[in-house]
């Protein structure tokens, strides 16, 4: 029996010095080589606690079986079954709390680089195929029309599932591109629109009708679309909504809301002026408040713009950080400055109302809260000013309130999502489901094509009548 390799095989990546003056995506992928070494390290375990893992029930032993086979048809088909997405899923999906953290052999070394593995057969498939070219064959038309708003991880996802079920179905998308977050929140370095656009090819041959520069709750409402001819509605708008500090000075000019300014840099191509004619004020002293993976994206967007000094602004510990532990890395690596245990008092401006400061607090952790985390206090006569002339605020969204303000009988929470079973996506309208973070608040892409997946499955048996 071989030995068991317990490391994994390390992901090429551009080098900090180089990668933080361009948008080039900085993990490089897999050569054939390194890929089959990593599938080799596969037990092919009959348990299977990866795919249990898996928000959509990926065959991970299956697919890694095939590669190790020299049959990359194989491994494409089988990995395409279950995830209409796999070359978003394996550059953004957190693999690491999911299917990974689930592997046998992470009990004694490196889990199997999964998601490493999923973005080398999903590049091999498009560099050798074309997304018609593996589209299943359908089944006969059902004769059933489903109207998904929203083309973002769980609508694609919805979409994707219910046209191999036979139904028809029309995505509706309100901006001038779909994949929603994956196309104006995600930076190009992490996960490159052609990817994104790829994807959606993919589930368009599958005969989805996509309709761009449509916001429903405007042109028409979800009781609209189910009076014209629709029979089920699925929901998956995300949670696009910025959230504030609602503190002294966060109506200065040069604070934007991480949504805005990722929104400029990725979807309106701000990183690529003077060709794309869109401005984005950059500044040289930037602080980005919130520790997630929108605050990393922030901050190393602004680092390759051109700022001199990039600040993530952090309330707790670098334990307590909730971004993937790889964009902490990469953004320490490239030169972000971490002020942890820190929380903005208030903004300082001049007298132009452009911001140029920010007085913060020194904070202590105390008793976990209900998140798990230990609460951050601030400790009093602690405050300190830091210069800065622009801040991006990324602590996190809520649903825009259109949908649920133009839908008649669609129960919301106090935050602004709509309320659906977790199980079937089923939301208290009958006809109506929904799905991501239009349900969740702000989570991960996996998360929102499970749900989406799940949802799908659901609208099959109803419009079955079962």
């Amino acid at each position: 029996m071989a030995k068991l390799d317990l490391n994994r095989v390390p992901m090429p990546r551009q080098e900090p010095e180089v990668r933080a003056k361009n948008f080039s995506e900085v993990a490089l992928g897999y050569s054939l080589k390194q890929a089959l070494a990593e599938a080799n390290r596969c037990i092919l375990c009959p348990k299977r606690n990866c795919v249990a893992g898996c928000p959509v029930n990926v065959d991970i032993p299956d697919f890694v079986k095939a590669m190790r086979e020299d049959d990359m048809l194989a491994a494409v088909r089988i990995l395409k079954s279950k995830n209409a997405l796999p070359g978003i899923c394996g550059r953004v999906c957190p693999q690491e709390t999911q299917c990974e953290v689930a592997c046998v052999i992470g009990k004694r070394g490196a889990p199997i680089a999964i998601g490493r593995l999923e973005r080398y057969v999903a590049d091999w498939e498009r560099a050798n195929m074309s997304p018609e070219s593996l589209a299943p064959e359908l089944p006969k038309p059902t004769g059933k029309r489903v109207a998904v708003v929203g083309s973002g991880p769980a609508g694609l996802t919805a979409a994707a599932e219910l046209a191999k079920l036979g139904h028809s179905v029309t995505i509706f998308e309100a901006l001038h591109v779909a994949g929603g977050v994956l196309m104006y929140g995600i930076p190009e370095f992490r996960l490159p629109k052609e990817i994104v656009q790829a994807e959606v090819d993919y589930v368009t041959s599958l005969g989805v009708e996509l309709t761009l520069n449509s916001v429903i709750g405007k042109i028409d409402t979800v009781d609209e679309l189910l009076e014209s001819g629709y029979q089920a509605v699925f929901l998956g708008t995300g949670a696009g909504l910025p959230m504030f500090m609602n503190i002294a000075g966060e109506n200065l000019n040069g604070i934007y809301s991480a949504n805005e300014f990722l929104t400029r840099v990725n979807l309106m191509k701000a990183y690529q002026f003077p060709e794309y004619d869109t401005p984005v004020k950059v500044g040289k002293r930037v602080a980005v408040i919130g520790g997630g993976n929108v605050a990393m994206d922030s901050a190393r967007c602004a680092l390759r713009l051109g700022a001199d000094e990039v600040y993530i602004i952090y309330r707790r510990s670098e334990v307590e950080i909730p971004a993937r532990r790889e964009e902490v890395e990469n953004a320490m690596e490239e030169g972000i400055q971490f002020k942890l245990l820190t929380n903005p008092k208030q903004f300082l401006g001049n007298d132009q109302n452009w911001v140029v400061g920010m007085e913060c607090y020194q904070m202590e952790l105390g008793e976990p809260d209900e998140s798990g985390r230990r609460r951050p206090i601030v400790k009093e006569g602690s405050e300190f000013i830091i210069d800065v002339d622009v801040v991006i605020v990324a602590l996190g969204t809520t649903p825009n309130p259109l949908i649920a303000q133009t839908t008649k009988g669609l129960k919301t929470s106090k935050w602004g999502t709509v309320v659906a079973d977790e199980e079937t996506g089923r939301a208290e309208k009958p006809g109506v489901w929904a799905g991501g973070d239009i349900v969740t608040g702000a989570a991960t892409v996996i998360s929102a094509m499970g749900a989406g997946k799940l949802a799908a499955a659901d609208i099959d048996r109803y419009l079955r009548g079962e």
